[in-house]
């Protein structure tokens, strides 16, 4: 267990209550670290009532929106396996992944719920295929919210959720500060596992979210995850250490990089 800082900034995070969100962002493996900031914010007594996330960051988030703990979370990461989250599509088309196999983690964990019956609040942050900007899921299933948020073009096909089509959060929204601002946050920890996908992101969309970085009302929690794969699994163990380092100096008052 982490020693509790004597800095203000966990009595800041209290302090900010009901405003108090964490933005988990995108990166495949790489949001294993997610686990060790939560774990983290979990013994200094610090429990966010907003989690938005896009992508890892997601189903990270929608774990703790529904109630489990994050010790427990991170004991489900590191059993997990990619047939967890996607299984190969026999007849691949726009990719070369299906979702079954998240939909199917989800039965085994409950069962499917409605996002607004979590008992936190949560949002899951995909991107629009024809207009290419990100969109928050707060209402509806978990399950379609996820698959939405995680369909990494070409790995995994579009999702389609009111007759229209989405992809993975990251190709707008890699970091979903925006969406947790738009949710009500007054203070907002925003936690990077990996930058924006080189191939997914516009510049535009870049510095944008460099600049919701720099509120005064965000606290940025940065792993240090170079070297890191974000498509192999070997490293969760690692990964959630590194979330936790991150999470301890953030406390601590320590700026990341």
């Amino acid at each position: 267990m982490a020693d509790r800082p004597p800095t203000g900034v966990i009595e800041e995070w209290c302090n900010a209550r009901d405003g108090l969100a964490i933005a988990l962002g995108g990166g495949g493996a790489l949001g294993a670290a997610h686990v060790g900031v939560l774990e983290v914010l979990d013994e200094f007594g610090v429990f966010p009532s907003i989690v938005v996330g896009t992508s890892a960051g997601a189903i990270v988030g929608a774990a703790y929106a529904a109630g489990i703990r994050p010790h427990s979370i991170g004991k489900l990461v590191r059993k997990a396996t990619w047939s967890n989250f996607g299984i190969f599509n026999r007849r691949p088309k726009l990719g070369v992944l299906d979702t079954q196999g998240l939909l199917s983690t989800i039965e085994e964990l409950g069962g499917d719920r409605l996002i607004e019956d979590l008992p936190i609040r949560f949002g899951a942050v995909a991107t629009d295929v024809k207009t290419k900007k990100a969109v928050l899921f707060t209402e509806g299933s978990v399950g379609t919210a996820l698959c939405a948020s995680m369909a990494v073009p070409g790995l995994f096909a579009p999702v389609k959720r009111d007759g229209r089509w989405y992809v993975d959060g990251g190709v707008a929204a890699n970091l979903p500060i925006q969406a947790a601002l738009d949710m009500g946050a007054t203070h907002i920890i925003g936690v990077r596992a990996c930058h924006e996908w080189d191939i997914l992101h516009s510049k535009k969309v870049e510095q944008e979210l460099a600049r919701l970085e720099e509120l005064p009302e965000v606290t940025m929690i940065r792993p240090t995850l170079t070297g890191y794969a974000p498509w192999s699994r070997k490293d969760v163990a690692q990964l959630i250490y590194r979330g936790r380092e991150a999470a301890e100096a953030a406390a601590w008052g320590v700026p990341t990089p």
